[in-house]
């Protein structure tokens, strides 16, 4: 399964594109729509190759969600769950809650789950709150959109 239109079009729109090096709040050097790896101070990309970036590490959390995943998941829950690891990462997933329910096949709990990771260096970030109700109701099969 690949990352559908609406699923693209929620990262891109909480990850925003930014053409040079920044500190995301959590002080990781990030460019593009939220790329790391290898990211440096005064790296600088074209549309182009944020483009890339952005396909390539889909690739990257979608196999992450494939891999950890045991349970069926439709189109919207999937990208829900991609959306929170491209911000969130693999590791976070592997280790949740929301992973052991969702394994669980307690799909009604993971909204819940998805609401809970809203902090960044240990505070709570109105951007996080707001990329996490999105993708919780994206996992609903709801319009993402709304819950902005």
């Amino acid at each position: 399964m690949r990352t559908g239109d609406e699923g693209i079009a929620l990262i891109r729109y909480f990850e925003g594109c930014r053409l040079d090096a920044y500190l995301c709040p959590a002080g990781v050097w990030t460019i593009g729509y939220g790329h790391t790896h290898g990211v440096k101070e005064g790296d600088t990309i074209d549309q182009e190759s944020a483009e890339a970036f952005l396909i390539e590490d889909l690739e990257e959390f979608e196999d992450h969600v494939q891999r950890l995943v045991e349970v069926d998941l439709n189109q919207d829950q999937f990208d829900a769950l991609v959306s929170w690891v491209f911000n969130l990462g693999y590791g976070n997933l592997a280790e949740s809650t929301l992973l052991a329910k969702l394994n669980d096949g307690l799909y009604d709990e993971v909204p819940e789950q998805i609401k809970r990771w809203t902090r960044a260096g240990g505070v709570i970030l109105p951007g996080l709150v707001k990329r996490r109700n999105a993708e919780a109701a994206l996992f609903q099969g709801r319009d993402w959109k709304e819950a902005v």
